[in-house]
């Protein structure tokens, strides 16, 4: 099996610097832990189901639908 080399490992950090931003939230620990063990059992990403409510979050506030969440 080829060796995975550094410049390989360079060219897709690059590449992830352009392309994706990283978001960054602090949670509390039971609801995170909660969170994995739901993705793990439904076999989703967790950036796939973060991905998904943040689309729909902007859908929703790109259709008029500025509406203020539940605290």
């Amino acid at each position: 099996m080829p060796r995975k080399t550094t410049t390989s490992t360079e060219v897709k950090r690059r590449y992830n610097d352009r392309v994706y931003s990283v978001v960054r939230a602090e949670l509390p620990k039971d609801t995170v832990s909660a969170f994995k063990d739901k993705c793990k059992a439904a076999g989703v990403s967790q950036a796939s189901v973060i991905l998904e409510a943040i689309e729909a979050f902007i859908n929703d506030h790109e259709n008029g639908h500025d509406t203020e969440r539940a605290k």
